[in-house]
């Protein structure tokens, strides 16, 4: 669905390569996660694929369609959202979604049951104006996904958004994955990313520097061991056991045997100490 190829772009008057010889594939029904700390060139190749920024070299394509070539066809089959909303403010959201909705041939969702999903059916007659940021977002979704496009680029899509509403949007968006739509998804939020991508990609400097499920890059970037939690004992004194051979362990079944255990874990790495070590920079 979404293929880029060796994909290069330079800005004029830049000594650096914004994008440096990239690959990545987003399939149907994927949620790719694209990771990376502020100028590594997620947006550069989000611009690129929605057929905004050309002069590229290799390859960017949605649907079998070189962005290069990017048409109305091209542009109806693709919703987005960015992390700054941008709408009529003096209309009311529904008219906003409507509007919106009728730029795009083919079927539609109706907005109602849509705003009403989101928390905004009390505000539906309301000037977008007098919304606020989260609303903003939640109403930001709403116009990306009103027409089902089969791609579906989301920047920043749960930022200023409550626990309660950022889930629902998560939801909504592994929904629309679920019905075949290839999702592309920027953003700094890495428990977001965790909980809702298939697959994440780390861009640092232009290049990819890792790509893979949450889970396994977890794990490549953890400790293959164990540690026991035990009420009252600071991390430090606690012991490793090595997961090799583990159910064979001796100390490590005396250690359960111990009183005050809370359980064992894994010492897999978090997608927050993952960027950290990739990037050598602290999440905002």
């Amino acid at each position: 669905m979404i293929q880029v190829e060796a994909l290069r772009f330079s800005y004029p008057r830049s000594k650096n390569e914004a994008v440096s010889g990239i690959d990545f594939t987003v399939g149907p029904g994927e949620v790719f996660g694209f990771l990376g700390p502020s100028g590594a060139g997620k947006s550069t190749t989000q611009k690129i694929l929605l057929g905004s920024l050309r002069g590229y070299s290799g390859h960017a394509s949605v649907s079998g369609v070189e962005s290069s070539k990017a048409n109305g066809a091209y542009r109806a089959a693709i919703g987005a959202a960015f992390e700054f909303p941008c709408f009529y403010q003096k209309l009311s959201g529904l008219e906003n979604l409507e509007l919106f909705a009728s730029f795009y041939p083919g079927p539609k969702d109706d907005p109602l049951p849509l705003l009403e999903r989101l928390g905004l059916a009390d505000a539906a007659n309301r000037r977008v104006g007098e919304y606020s940021k989260g609303m903003k977002m939640r109403l930001n979704l709403a116009r990306a996904v009103i027409h089902r496009p089969r791609a579906l680029f989301l920047d920043e899509p749960t930022s200023g958004l409550d626990p309660a509403n950022a889930r629902v949007v998560r939801d909504i968006v592994r929904e629309r994955a679920a019905d075949g739509a290839a999702v592309f998804l920027t953003t700094h939020d890495m428990a977001a990313a965790d909980a809702t991508c298939d697959r994440v990609a780390f861009l640092v400097d232009g290049r990819i520097a890792a790509c893979d499920a949450p889970d396994a890059l977890k794990r490549r970037y953890g400790k293959r061991a164990v540690v026991v939690d035990r009420s009252g004992e600071p991390d430090g004194a606690r012991a490793e056991f090595p997961l090799d051979g583990l159910a064979d362990d001796e100390a490590f079944r005396a250690e359960l045997r111990k009183p005050g255990v809370l359980g064992v874990r894994t010492l897999d790495s978090s997608l927050d100490g993952i960027f950290l070590r990739l990037t050598g920079k602290e999440l905002a």
